[in-house]
């Protein structure tokens, strides 16, 4: 009798063999066709793409020629930023992320972009690009830079012509940029015609023309008006209100106008002049501005958010961090009379918008540590520890939001 059942066996694992080639070969060729029609379907591609972090895009820009330029393509970009994130910031150019729990990687570890003998600075951030400038040294031999932290793309701003006679009467320099109103970056100087004089001169660079011009706009102010915080919202820029000479300049229309001030801040009762507000910053397309509510102690705030005409502010959050108190005692500064204006020792950093209105939180800094804090359920959490690294009041001055942004300018 002959034995069969070792040859049926190897038959049947054959066909096993066959049959799993066949369907590998056959789950390969699907994938291979779906892959082509993704591939192929711009509209389907970019549904995918637009859902990835930042990172993934810029790898993605070397798959091919196709997918660089669709990625680096104006309808993209509009539409990858409109969903773009505000991960972090940064405070005197440490970074700092607002998940503790998710932190995002640093966009960049130090601000060596470009070598400055005098160092680099922030001095403004706008719509996902920084404004920088030499860290030492005189005005007068200054340089600013516009750097994508993002891209890691930077650009050399020239020199305000006129020499060092001109340079070294400059108030301000703030950048302008948005990808819907303002596609070429702009930035605005104001100097003063002659030193320690009330007439004052204004500045206008494009990085599409390559060139300063002198706007037609000059204007007279007090000496000692803070020009040194402006924050770019709604096409101009707007400079941190206070009783002295509050202003914002219309980017197109090179118009200077008059910046209307929330009903304490106007009060000669309620703030005293020349104060500074709390807070002055832009987040999604909304203007705030933070300080004490009226009748209350410095613990209870009010965020005031600009009307989009620039006709008034409106109080779109009271916030109360009594609740801080327990958690952190430090803030109580013990060598203040309760009865005083600086009874309490904090900062508010930013006010940041959430894709949800229950997201909304501020960043808040007691001395040195950075908290964010809930403006709806008053949750918050320690997200930093800066004391070791900073000493004294930091200051709006020297905080910077980071967002994310796969905007070019070259």
């Amino acid at each position: 009798m002959v034995n069969t059942r070792a040859k049926i066996k190897k038959t049947n694992n054959t066909n096993k063999i066959c049959f799993s080639q066949a369907s590998t070969e056959n789950s390969n060729h699907q994938s291979t066709q779906s892959g082509d029609l993704i591939g192929s379907n711009d509209d389907l591609l970019t549904e995918i793409l637009l859902r990835l972090p930042v990172t993934s895009i810029l790898r993605f820009k070397s798959v091919s020629k196709h997918w660089q330029w669709l990625l680096s393509h104006k309808p993209f970009t509009l539409l990858y930023d409109n969903l773009s994130k505000s991960p972090g910031l940064f405070v005197r150019n440490i970074y700092i992320p607002f998940n503790i729990e998710n932190q995002s990687t640093p966009p960049v570890r130090s601000l060596d972009f470009y070598f400055d003998l005098c160092g680099i600075r922030i001095v403004q951030s706008c719509n996902g690009l920084l404004l920088c400038c030499s860290d030492r040294g005189s005005e007068r031999s200054r340089k600013y830079y516009v750097f994508n932290p993002t891209t890691k793309q930077f650009a050399i701003i020239p020199s305000v012509p006129g020499g060092q006679n001109v340079r070294k009467t400059i108030r301000f320099m703030g950048l302008a940029f948005h990808q819907t109103d303002c596609l070429h970056y702009k930035v605005v100087c104001i100097r003063s015609v002659e030193r320690y004089r009330e007439l004052f001169q204004i500045h206008i660079y494009s990085s599409y023309t390559g060139k300063w011009k002198i706007s037609s706009e000059s204007f007279s102010a007090d000496y000692f008006t803070p020009f040194w915080y402006g924050v770019y919202w709604n096409g101009a820029i707007h400079w941190a209100p206070s009783c002295r000479n509050p202003l914002y300049f219309k980017i197109e229309d090179e118009q200077l106008q008059t910046l209307p001030l929330p009903a304490k801040l106007a009060s000669s009762e309620g703030y005293y002049d020349g104060a500074m507000p709390m807070y002055f910053g832009e987040s999604r397309g909304h203007l705030h501005l933070v300080d004490t509510a009226i009748g209350e102690n410095r613990l209870h705030l009010n965020v005031y958010e600009m009307l989009n005409d620039h006709s008034g502010w409106f109080v779109k959050y009271q916030v109360e961090l009594d609740e801080l108190m327990g958690a952190f005692p430090e803030m109580i500064d013990s060598n203040q009379h309760p009865s005083s204006h600086h009874y309490y020792d904090f900062e508010v950093f930013d006010v940041v918008r959430g894709e949800k209105e229950e997201d909304a939180f501020m960043v808040v800094s007691i001395r040195g540590k950075i908290i964010r804090f809930n403006v709806h359920d008053k949750s918050f959490e320690q997200i930093s520890d800066l004391t070791n690294d900073i000493y004294g009041r930091i200051g709006g001055l020297h905080v910077h939001r980071y967002t994310e942004t796969l905007a070019s300018f070259l």
